[in-house]
């Protein structure tokens, strides 16, 4: 039966070879035999001469996927070895040696024969009968090999050697904090951390006849500035007579059929120039306009399809067709946890594009690597811009000739076998490199002379200065997350400044002349989905995740997993939107890079993403929510901050980010409602006419606040007649409150507080939160991962039952939102692991130490009832209205009825956090301090 399939697809691929192409194929998918190699023998014992006895495996595929290798012993632990990484079932490294017989059919007679592995990690050696062929190295592209001196019409014995072992060390940063010396790579072209190490083939695995001087790699280059297209194509025989072009829409529709009679010859290479012709469109993420150019000569025909457009720098903005485009990117770091690797289909692309799309986004920047080109295709037709890499995260850029010698030639394979896709805009060398500047700058030099199609960027962001702080002489575009003259992005802000909404980062940006990205927003780290595990039915297996499971088991917190993944995530969600919304405001800005919408599952489960790894929601936020605020249309509001109280005025500036389309007497409605959906306030804004870019100084809302109790309001601003809104949450507060009561004894003394419980008096105990043993307060959650970066205080946010009494009179969700910032931040997170206590608020621990943490809590003590408040709820409360309306709040729960603590305190036990002095402060680079050891 397997014979007569390979026959079915000799005949038909003969039939074919009656086209004008004369290419015929054979698809070597299906069963091979396999043996491993990992003492390096196989040469030696000439394993390609005879065939080889050991596995069977169908590829494409890999080893991991046929549970080939080593098996995992790993059991699930909080420690470095299970939390670096998704843990594979099965592993091996080193050489495999996969091997099929083949029958060339006569009508291959006289023929160019090659075959083509798409892609392989990392070298492959060809055999024919035993006779090596060749070998190749790549991680970014195909492996092909010229058979034609080799192969005649009969059945042959064909032996692929793979070895997935590393071959250039120095393309990769080592994150030694990882025991297991085999995840220390980093660079996700090569790594255990998102795609695995695996060895196999994947995608096409064919064999090509084709008749000698065929026509081959057929590239176009559109030019803008002359309205004209480029088409270069090789060809070892000369031309000895005119040219035919033809190019149809991929409706079929010809746009083009001409003889070329002027073409030029250098060498193999064969070029010439046509004018655009009048019917061919634009391409771009709003018209993915496509068309299909081929090219026959004397020696037969050529196709290939390609798009219309062209990227500039138009004074420091980034335009496409002319038009200026902002990039609302995410990146893509080979996250596909059921196998280990990257689709090969573009189908499978086409689905994670399109949810991609439904965020609002129009960029995947690719990580140290290059997708396939499936990937490529679906972008094409979807209408999506892409960023690629080489293999490449090093911090000793140039200090070994060969990885240079690699590099350079993985930079020409990549825009040779990719740079038609018209969504192939961006490239960069690779990630966060530091070294020598010189070579990368020369780099770049070179490939702008043999591609223009591109931009070209030396590194996506160098901790090294000046690179990281600056543009590098030849890059096209700069991505950075902070310049000479500040951050631009909120790591270093958010924490450190009360929420404001009337900034952007035009201070730190302004002064860069060429188009600038902003490097890896976010970052912020959500609490793992316990129901996630069921979900890794393939190669990978989570331990990291069982881990945390087992562990919140045995400290009973397991029933509150939910709760820690949704509210950690909503947070996550609000300072998304708040960086996103900083960078849209931002003119000098032209887009930004997520890290990242999903999660990403290894470097320590940095778990950053509002998505899991399978692009899937964790029910946090709805697409249609978060393109609210992320789209190619954002109503934007400017105002001072997110507290306000009695006698103030809210005023705000209502701005619009447009990178669609100009749009001309536009109304802008907006409202004002309160907690219980009571409109406030309304208004509109008429004859409104919008141009591409920053839209500012549209319309004001401004209103006197007089509130008589805490309200919490929602702003929302909509572009009338379409599907563009957004919307605020602020928060007034009535400025005269009680914060005193006869009834409650308020002291920040322990000895005080003892003494009246003692006397069976209720007590609100708030003493100093510095002199305490406890996780300095902040706002932000975990940065990445508490195990990548463990020099970080790291909490996830604040929990509380917000229908609790004690927030009677203080409105809140369940999560840390805007007011919560400067109770967090005048605050310790208390551990109560053995206090016997009753959080009223209490704050979610990182996944590494899980511990029960609270800032305000209640218990009985002896006879007396007690909240004890590790918040400052004391000082300066005339300019504190949250700090004071909590305390108002908390005394009023104290003075019902409804306060009866249910838990019983020994005073002792509560002494034990006091600690003697006070600890420094944490700034948001002291983060980088362990840099990646």
């Amino acid at each position: 039966m397997k014979f007569f399939k390979l026959a079915v697809v000799i005949l038909a691929l003969t039939i074919s070879a009656c086209s004008t192409t004369k290419l015929e194929q054979i698809d070597l998918s299906g069963q091979w035999q396999v043996k491993l190699d990992s003492t390096n023998v196989g040469e030696d014992e000439n394993w390609a001469l005879s065939k080889i006895i050991g596995n069977s495996i169908n590829l494409p595929g890999t080893l991991d996927d046929a549970s080939i290798g080593t098996p995992n012993t790993l059991e699930p632990a909080i420690n470095n070895y299970v939390m670096s990484n998704l843990a594979r079932k099965h592993q091996y490294i080193g050489k495999a040696w996969y091997q099929k017989e083949i029958e060339i059919p006569n009508t291959w007679k006289g023929k160019n024969v090659t075959l083509n592995l798409e892609r392989i990690i990392w070298e492959s050696s060809v055999y024919i009968d035993g006779k090596l062929i060749g070998s190749a190295n790549s991680l970014i592209g195909n492996h092909g090999y010229d058979l034609t001196p080799f192969l005649t019409p009969g059945k042959h014995l064909l032996t692929i050697c793979i070895d997935n072992s590393n071959k250039f060390p120095f393309i990769n940063v080592a994150g030694t904090k990882y025991p297991d010396v085999v995840n220390q790579d980093m660079a996700h072209a090569y790594t255990n951390h998102t795609q695995i190490k695996w060895n196999g083939i994947l995608g096409d695995i064919l064999l090509t006849a084709s008749n000698k001087n065929t026509p081959e790699n057929l590239q176009v280059y559109p030019n803008l500035k002359d309205n004209t297209l480029k088409v270069t194509f090789n060809q070892s025989a000369s031309i000895k007579e005119s040219l035919r072009c033809v190019i149809t829409s991929i409706n079929g529709e010809v746009v083009f059929d001409s003889e070329i009679a002027n073409s030029e010859t250098t060498g193999n290479l064969i070029s010439f120039i046509i004018n655009r012709p009048e019917k061919l469109e634009f391409w771009d993420e709003f018209n993915p306009a496509l068309y299909d150019v081929e090219v026959t000569s004397n020696s037969g025909s050529v196709k290939t399809r390609f798009g219309y457009k062209g990227l500039t720098n138009n004074d420091g903005d980034l335009t496409l067709n002319g038009k200026r485009i902002f990039l609302r990117g995410n990146l893509e770091c080979v996250i596909f946890p059921l196998t280990g690797y990257p689709p090969m289909e573009k189908e499978e692309w086409a689905t994670l594009i399109k949810q991609a799309k439904s965020y609002g986004l129009n960029h995947l920047r690719f990580h140290s690597w290059c997708p396939p080109k499936a990937a490529f295709e679906a972008a094409d037709e979807l209408g999506f811009y892409y960023q690629v890499e080489l293999p490449h995260w090093s911090l000793k850029v140039g200090e070994d000739a060969k990885t240079t010698a690699f590099l350079k030639e993985e930079a020409d394979k990549l825009i040779k076998d990719y740079g038609n896709h018209p969504s192939f805009l961006f490239m960069a060398l690779g990630n966060e490199l530091q070294g020598d500047a010189s070579l990368l700058n020369s780099i770049v030099a070179d490939l702008k002379t043999k591609d223009n199609r591109h931009m070209y960027a030396t590194t996506a962001f160098s901790f090294q200065r000046p690179m990281g702080v600056k543009p590098e002489q030849e890059d096209d575009f700069f991505i950075t997350q902070w310049t000479a003259k500040g951050w631009i992005r909120g790591q270093g802000i958010f924490n450190d400044k009360a929420p404001h909404f009337n900034a952007d980062y035009t201070s730190g940006s302004a002064h860069i002349d060429i188009p600038l990205i902003s490097h890896e927003i976010g970052q912020y780290s959500v609490y793992p989905d316990m129901s996630e595990i069921s979900k890794y039915t393939g190669v990978l297996e989570p331990l990291n995740f069982i881990a945390v499971k087992q562990d919140l088991e045995k400290k009973g917190l397991i029933d509150l997993a939910p709760d820690f993944t949704y509210n950690s995530g909503k947070l996550a969600a609000l300072l998304y939107k708040e960086e996103i919304e900083r960078a849209l405001k931002t003119p000098s800005f032209d887009g930004f890079q997520l890290l990242q919408l999903q999660d990403f599952p290894g470097q320590g489960t940095a778990l950053v993403g509002l998505l899991n790894a399978f692009w899937e929601s964790k029910g946090i936020i709805s697409a249609e929510e978060f393109s609210q605020f992320n789209s190619e249309l954002v109503p934007l509001l400017r105002f001072e901050k997110a507290v306000y109280e009695t006698g103030e005025t809210f005023d705000a500036s209502i701005e619009i980010a447009n990178f669609f389309e100009d749009k001309e007497n536009q109304t802008i409605d907006w409202t004002v409602i309160d907690d219980l959906g009571t409109l406030v306030k309304n208004g509109s804004e008429s004859n409104v006419n919008l141009t591409i870019g920053n839209n500012i100084n549209l319309g004001n809302i401004n209103f006197d606040i007089d509130v008589k109790e805490a309200k919490q309001l929602k702003i929302t601003v909509a572009l009338k007649g379409t599907k563009y809104k957004n919307s605020w949450n602020i928060w007034v507060y009535p400025k005269d409150v009680t914060t005193t009561s006869e009834a409650v004894l308020i002291t920040s003394s322990f000895d005080v507080a003892s003494k009246a419980l003692s006397q069976g008096k209720t007590v609100l105990l708030n003493p100093n939160y510095k002199s305490l043993q406890g996780i300095e307060g902040r706002f932000v959650p975990v940065f990445w991962s508490p195990v990548h970066f463990p020099n970080q205080p790291a909490s996830m946010g604040v929990f509380v039952d917000d229908k609790h009494p004690a927030f009677s009179s203080f409105p809140t969700s369940t999560h840390s939102d805007w007011q919560w910032w400067d109770l967090c931040i005048n605050s310790k997170s208390v551990i109560i692991d053995s206090l016997a206590v009753t959080p009223i608020i209490r704050v979610i621990d990182n996944f590494v130490t899980n511990h029960h943490l609270s800032n305000v809590f209640e218990a009985k003590v002896g006879s007396g009832k007690l909240v004890f408040s590790a918040v400052d709820i004391t000082t300066n409360l005339n300019k504190r209205p949250v700090a004071r309306q909590l305390r108002h709040s908390l005394l009023n729960y104290m003075t019902g009825d409804k306060f009866n603590p249910s838990e019983n305190l020994d005073m002792k036990d509560l002494e034990g956090i006091m600690i003697e002095g006070e600890k420094g402060g944490f700034s948001a680079k002291d983060v980088y301090s362990t840099g990646y050891n």
